[in-house]
């Protein structure tokens, strides 16, 4: 493991990287404790997998753009004061993202295109995302715009996958939110639209909206240990809520009877029912729903579903979902956290009624962030032999 802390230079405006006053090992040690103290409890928390090369793991980086003395220039957008700390070296972004933002960036300003400001109400370009495939090398950009009229995107276009082949796909998307987010309506400008990655041996299309875990090498450990966790004999039915574009579902597929996946992002639906295609998968279906409205409804139908993935976002998993989890009664609960706090709280509820946390695996998911991975392993408690 690098044990040498690199700097960019505006760590402290930036913000991001909370952790950049330890090295590698003892961030490890310091995320190991916090899980221990969290949920210690529960069971013997696993060693926390850590990376061999804590540096440019981010598959997905987005840039705010300003103009800056004349020129367009990209950096990290400060939501606190709507400013940005400016930089064209993020080290914990893929390094050949950031030298195609950058070189975005050159072009806009040479094409006189200006960035959008909120508080004039002027310009067009709010920011740049890059998405790079890990396995196949293949690289999505998408300019998010306030409107749909990005003079001269043609020659922006040209120029753009000229200096970079391996750009796949060049897509315009439209927001009018001051947050970095991605808006609904979005146009092709070059390409496909989305990009192809592998992950353990699997293939997967990436729209610009679609949930994609950013650490490549870190998701293929996490989602190993979650399939191991499930311990799959064959034949179960399993239900994968929030699944995104259906890659724990895919991944877990060969030792499943059947995969039902619900996703409230009607674009990941949609790739995840062709990820489901592409891998010759036909026991797989995909559902675009809120999960805790479908588990709901699942359990007051009185459907049998043996084993649950739950993946959720940072606020975890609602009261709906829980005690639908816990009525559709399922042998095996695995659940994939990004946030210890909301899982403990997660772990507190399904342990008073009905469950046995037998396993917890931190995974670094995110070097140089206070950020830790977890995979939790739950079980319907049994009072004979327990």
């Amino acid at each position: 493991m690098s044990g040498t802390n690199r700097s960019c230079g505006v760590e402290k405006k930036c913000g991001a990287c909370q952790l950049t006053n330890m090295d590698y090992e003892r961030q490890l040690r310091f995320k190991q404790a916090k899980i221990v103290k969290l949920m210690g409890r529960c069971c013997r928390v696993g060693e926390i997998i850590g990376m061999d090369e804590p540096y440019g793991y981010r598959n997905k980086a987005q840039y705010a753009v300003r103009r800056v003395r004349g020129r367009v220039v990209t950096g990290v957008y400060q939501s606190a004061t709507g400013g940005i700390a400016v930089t064209d070296t993020c080290y914990l972004n893929d390094a050949r993202s950031n030298m195609i933002a950058s070189t975005a960036a050159r072009i806009v300003t040479q094409l006189h295109i200006e960035p959008y400001s909120e508080k004039g109400g002027k310009g067009v370009l709010r920011h740049i995302l890059v998405r790079r495939a890990n396995a196949t090398g293949e690289y999505m950009v998408v300019l998010v715009c306030f409107a749909d009229d990005l003079k001269h995107e043609s020659e922006l276009t040209r120029r753009l996958t000229e200096a970079f082949p391996e750009i796949k796909t060049i897509v315009l998307n439209i927001s009018r939110s001051a947050k970095m987010t991605l808006g609904r309506e979005q146009r092709v400008l070059f390409g496909s639209g989305y990009i192809e990655d592998v992950l353990l041996g699997k293939r997967f299309r990436i729209s610009p909206r679609s949930f994609y875990q950013i650490n490549p090498e870190q998701t293929e450990r996490l989602y190993k240990t979650a399939i191991e966790f499930a311990g799959l004999r064959g034949g179960e039915r399993i239900f994968d809520a929030y699944c995104g574009i259906g890659t724990i579902g895919i991944c877990a597929s060969d030792g499943s009877g059947s995969i039902i996946g619900v996703e409230q992002n009607g674009e990941a639906v949609r790739d995840a029912r062709e990820n489901a295609k592409i891998n010759g998968i036909d026991n797989a279906e995909y559902i675009e729903s809120d999960a805790a409205e479908y588990l709901r409804s699942a359990a007051e139908n009185g459907e049998h579903i043996d084993v649950v993935f739950t993946d959720p976002p940072r606020a975890g998993c609602s009261m709906t979902f829980l005690k639908s989890l816990v009525k559709l009664s399922p042998e095996t609960v695995v659940y994939v956290s990004c946030d210890p706090q909301t899982l403990a709280r997660d772990l507190f509820f399904l342990t008073k009624n009905g469950y046995k946390v037998r396993r917890i695996q931190p995974v670094d998911m995110f070097p140089f962030t206070q950020h830790v991975e977890c995979v939790v392993l739950l079980q319907k408690f049994q009072k004979k032999g327990d």
